[in-house]
């Protein structure tokens, strides 16, 4: 699976048909592949008979965003996400910047916009004052930053005519010096960092949602930080909340 997309969510959820397989953990990667891949072949036959053609479409979608991983039982690939979120926690070199809305408390006519494209300004403005404290600290006049989206056509003009206004009038915390150009669009499944990004999210989403902290335990000393506390990621969302961001 090196060639592979590292798309987290689909990795981590359960596949039913590896239940099924009696001694799966015991067989080796060849077998297991095999094994499953019967399973998924009869389903597929049987839900060809069915009216549902919605729940076919959507097991066929299943079947081929988590084909490259059946092979691992989902101990192991926790233990691969796991260890991915560790190596992320490692680099010191890196910074992660995060916006988490609650649509409940988000009132877009209040705000004069959508929660995507709030959501995007809180990034853009937090990213560029991170870039013009580290180019002022190290005195480095030619220090920029870009930005790397993954590609999906229902944002990228949104978000590409954003960044314009952005670069032309400011964001509603800072002007736009250090960020270079409109967002790159590019195909997750040949970035690995936007990868690792899809991971980051996916950290938060089950924290904020679920309460999980396991993963983003993992990761959270990445986030930008002033005088040791946390300004790279913002939740907005109930005011009494006491998350470990919003606290």
């Amino acid at each position: 699976m090196a060639d592979n997309e590292i798309h987290t969510a689909w990795i981590v959820r359960k596949y039913i048909e590896q239940s099924k397989i009696s001694g799966f953990d015991a067989m080796d990667y060849a077998q297991r592949r095999h094994e499953v891949g019967k399973l998924r072949k009869a389903e597929l036959l049987r839900l060809q008979k069915s009216p549902n053609r919605n729940h076919n479409k959507q097991t066929k979608k299943n079947y081929r965003q988590t084909d490259a991983y059946i092979h691992l039982s989902h101990a192991e690939r926790m233990s691969l996400i796991e260890e991915l979120a560790d190596l992320v926690g490692s680099w010191s070199f890196a910074r992660l910047f995060g916006e988490s809305i609650n649509k409940i408390y988000f009132d877009p006519s209040r705000a004069r916009m959508s929660a995507d494209e709030q959501a995007l300004e809180q990034l853009v403005s937090r990213f560029e004052q991170y870039l013009k404290i580290v180019a002022k600290s190290t005195n480095e006049r030619n220090l920029f930053g870009a930005l790397i989206h993954d590609n999906n056509e229902t944002v990228s003009k949104k978000h590409t005519g954003l960044m314009k206004r952005f670069h032309k009038y400011g964001t509603f915390w800072t002007s736009i010096e250090k960020i270079i150009e409109t967002p790159l669009f590019v195909n997750s499944e040949l970035t690995s960092l936007v990868q690792i990004a899809d991971l980051c999210c996916y950290a938060l989403r089950r924290y904020f949602e679920n309460g999980e902290t396991d993963l983003l335990n993992r990761i959270k000393d990445r986030f930008d930080r002033k005088n040791s506390k946390i300004v790279g990621m913002r939740h907005f969302t109930d005011p009494t909340c006491q998350c470990m961001f919003c606290q």
